[in-house]
Formats: C-alpha cells, structure tokens, sequence
C-alpha cells in the first residue's frame, strides 16, 4: 500500500478545455483569425488548399462559419468582391445554418418556444436557399448539401423523402462523407425525426460497407450515445440516469459493437481523415461509460485538450464538464 501511495511518479497535468472548433488543425485557426482581421484571402486559401479532401473542406468552412456568425465582416467583404465565388458561397449557407441552430437551441422541444422554433424555420430556409445557390456554383461540391441536409431539421416530419433525394447527391460526389452521415443518423434518431431503429440501421449499414479508416466505421457508437441519452437520460442529466447509460455500455452486447468499430476504424492504420478528433473524443466517452479505464486514458493521450463532441453533454451536463471530469477518471485523478 505505502509503495503505491509514495511511488506514482509526476502527476498528469489538466489540460485546458478546448472548445475551438477548429480543433488541432493550426493552419485553420490561423486562416481564420487573419479573416477576423479582414484578411478573407486567407480563409479562402485554407479552404481551397483542401483540394478535393471533401471532409477537411467541409470541416474548414464549418469552423470558419462559426466565427462568420459572430462576425461576418470578412465574408461579406469577399461575397462582395467576388459575388460568384463557390467557396464564399458555401461558408455563407453554413453560416445561415449555425445562425439557425444558436436561433433554436439545444432543449428539447417541449422546453423551446415559439419565437426558438420560428426563427430555426427562417433560418433554415434561408441556409437552405444559400446552399443552393453554393451548389450551382460547384455542381461537383458535396459540401453545400450538408448544409441543405441541416436545414431539413426544420419540419423534419414531412421531409423524409426530400432528405433521402439530398443524402443521395452527397453520396454520389462523396460516398462516405462523414458529416453528412453524421446528419443523417441524426435526423433518423428518436429525438428528431426517426426511431432507434431506423437510426441504427442506417448506422450500421454505413459503417458496414465503408473502407477500413473511414470515420462513418464509428457511426453506431454515435447511435449507442444517441439511444442511452434519450431512454435513460433525456432532458437534464442525473445521476441516476448516467448510471443507467453506464449500465447500458457495459453489456456485452454493446461492447462487442464498440470493438468491431473501432478495429474497423483502426484497421488501416492510423486514422488521418479530418473528422479523427471527433471519433477519438466518442472513443473516450465510450470506453468510460464502459469503465474502460485504460483504454479511456489512451485516448485522451490522443486527443489533447481538443473537446470535439457534443455528445460530452448527453451525460454530464456540458462538455467542457464531461470532457475534464473523465480525463481526471482517466488519469485516476479522482
């Protein structure tokens, strides 16, 4: 006991939470702040230095969204200067689509109210138009019907088909497009728009027929986040929900789930698409609602202090707060 209590070595040191959404892409972070500056020259060549890399330029124009819709100066001035650039164009759509969530909020529906919900729906269809537009600039680009995908979330219920025609277009420029299947899983889950099942199955069917590596291999551990937070632990997390959403990762059902995913994703070595940070936080949080303590800390080895996922807050309450209180379990800080 007393070489246990004497001998642990240096401690770890906490990171510091962060919510960028640019996450370990540095090039990224500093494109946009020169844009924040007026520099949108430099967004754009970030953007366009992804070439043909649909994921990373879908990524790159999300995180420059982000900041667009606090401060859209930049992009104004390059949609001025270059009204029929597709880039621009696209950044636009998904700024409107950003501006349409924050609009509407992350409470269930019963907790949002009607002005939430009309300004999602004006929003919405305004991202929704802009993404259009993006798309006849660049009929070959995927990217702009993610955001068209998102925007469907307004009045979801009667768009079932209209959605499948839109994931379709994205699937035949890039089959296995992470953020559009992200979308899509979530628009079929019991929450939005569909029932556990359907969001397994398309879940599943995704990661079963794409390559070892790609990202959507990790898609129904998202499903399992999905299903444990709205049977056990819907509205404001409790103690005794996050117990019961422990309870569910731990069978030996699930597990075997969990690791043919992630022998899947890790089957071609390292992961080096533009979405890995995100699949390594759902790691994280799937190894600790397993108490998988060893493999939890390994992948926060991995990550940093990059938290990448909202799915931190289905069981915690935040995700800064899921994030660090799990790294500190991880690290048998507490």
């Amino acid at each position: 006991m007393f070489r246990h209590l004497f001998n642990r070595g240096p401690q770890p040191v906490e990171p510091a939470a962060d919510l960028d959404p640019a996450l370990d892409d540095h090039d990224l972070r500093a494109a946009r702040d020169k844009a924040l500056t007026g520099d949108w020259q430099a967004a754009q060549d970030v953007v366009e230095a992804s070439g043909a890399d649909w994921e990373r330029r879908g990524r790159r124009m999300a995180a420059l969204s982000v900041a667009a819709a606090d401060d859209g100066a930049w992009l104004d001035a390059w949609r001025a200067a270059i009204p029929d650039d597709p880039t621009a164009a696209a950044i636009w759509a998904s700024t409107l689509a950003e501006r349409a969530s924050r609009a509407r909020g992350s409470a269930p529906t019963a907790d949002t109210t009607r002005e939430q919900l009309v300004g999602f729906a004006e929003l919405s269809a305004q991202a929704a138009a802009a993404g259009r537009q993006a798309i006849a600039l660049a009929p070959h680009d995927p990217v702009p019907w993610i955001d068209v995908l998102w925007a469907m979330f307004a009045g979801g219920r009667t768009r079932h088909e209209e959605f499948a025609e839109a994931l379709a277009e994205v699937r035949r420029r890039d089959r296995f497009n992470f953020a559009a299947h992200l979308a899509a899983v979530s628009f079929h889950c019991e929450k939005w728009f569909g029932s556990h099942d359907a969001m397994f199955r398309l879940a599943r069917a995704t990661a079963a027929a794409a390559p070892p590596g790609a990202g959507v291999t990790m898609l129904p551990v998202f499903a399992h986040f999905e299903y444990a937070m709205r049977e056990f632990n819907w509205g404001t997390p409790t103690p005794k929900g996050l117990l019961a959403c422990r309870r569910y990762f731990q069978r030996p059902q699930v597990q075997r789930e969990l690791d043919a995913c992630v022998a899947k994703w890790q089957a071609a070595g390292p992961p080096t698409h533009a979405d890995v940070m995100v699949c390594r936080n759902w790691l994280a949080l799937a190894y600790a609602l397993s108490d998988r303590r060893a493999e939890a800390k390994a992948a926060f080895d991995e990550i940093g202090p990059y938290v990448a996922s909202p799915a931190w807050s289905y069981f915690f309450g935040g995700r800064a707060h899921g994030f660090l209180s799990n790294w500190r379990w991880a690290n048998r800080l507490r």
